[in-house]
């Protein structure tokens, strides 16, 4: 059984006990998750950055979007027009299956990993999570990354506080800091 499936037959009732809710529809859910890299220096560094594209691609399933600046900055060596970032944004079935492969395959390949603070919640119910590099990923071979660089990721919930949010991740089972 899939997550999604786990979460319209188990999760939602559970949660709508507990939170104390009236209806299914108030219960949070996953919205979308966002993989995110910056790339401003990257490129000021090394002039190409197809292999961030690559590693996007490959991680999430999805060709990523390439941002570019829409302003000069002088201070930061920053034209107009320069890319600044590489997004891929995930919903519906690929959301729920890269959040499973997050939980079971990828945190438990972190080195020295004990879980998330509870601080990484912003207060309206989404996860922000900044992993250094891709190395637990088992679709990138060590190999092949030349320059390394970090990524962030976001977990966009409909909670509508923390406490949701908490609840919501725990049932999943996201593993946090006791």
């Amino acid at each position: 059984m899939n997550l999604k499936e786990l979460f319209k037959k188990e999760i939602a009732n559970k949660l709508l006990k507990e939170l104390k809710l009236k209806n299914v529809h108030e219960v949070p859910q996953l919205e979308k998750i966002v993989v995110n890299v910056g790339i401003g220096s990257y490129v000021q560094k090394y002039k190409k950055y197809d292999d961030v594209i690559d590693h996007v691609k490959l991680i999430t399933g999805q060709q990523p979007v390439v941002k570019m600046s829409r302003i000069a900055i002088s201070n930061f060596k920053l034209r107009k027009g320069m890319p600044v970032g590489v997004t891929a944004t995930l919903r519906r079935k690929f959301m729920y299956d890269f959040f499973a492969r997050l939980i079971h395959i990828i945190f438990p390949r972190i080195r020295d990993f004990r879980g998330f603070s509870t601080n990484c919640l912003d207060g309206n119910g989404n996860l922000n999570i900044g992993l250094k590099d891709y190395s637990p990923f088992p679709e990138i071979v060590e190999d092949d990354i030349s320059k390394p660089h970090g990524f962030e990721i976001t977990i966009v919930t409909s909670a509508k506080n923390n406490d949701e949010a908490i609840s919501l991740f725990k049932s999943f089972g996201f593993p946090f800091k006791k």
